[in-house]
């Protein structure tokens, strides 16, 4: 959504946050790793200053209910150099807990 990328770009710009952070829901697999690259690309692609920003960290939601897509997870921090900062594990603000990666590994090769 084009004009909703350059909205967002310009709110960036205009009001320069301390963090910003990726949103996006674990379940989805791969297509997170899309929409964070698309994402990344139209904070570049509609900012108006020489060097616009781009995200900070990645907070991913629903990761309780994860398996086999938890490897998106690690495509998503090695495709940005960002950190995954929060993962959602409820439903409540108090659910947002930080990554434990032997949870990740574990996942992965059982």
């Amino acid at each position: 959504n084009e004009p909703l990328m350059k909205a967002l770009a310009k709110l960036i710009n205009v009001n320069n946050p301390n963090v910003i952070l990726f949103v996006g829901e674990a379940l989805v697999g791969n297509d997170a790793i899309d929409q964070l690259t698309k994402f990344n690309q139209s904070l570049i692609d509609f900012g108006v200053s020489q060097n616009p920003r781009t995200i900070d960290g990645i907070i991913l939601s629903k990761f309780d209910t994860v398996d086999e897509k938890v490897g998106a997870a690690l495509s998503m921090v090695y495709t940005t150099g960002k950190p995954i900062v929060f993962v959602g594990v409820g439903q409540k603000y108090s659910h947002l807990t930080k990554l434990d990666p032997s949870m990740v590994v574990k996942t992965l090769m059982s």
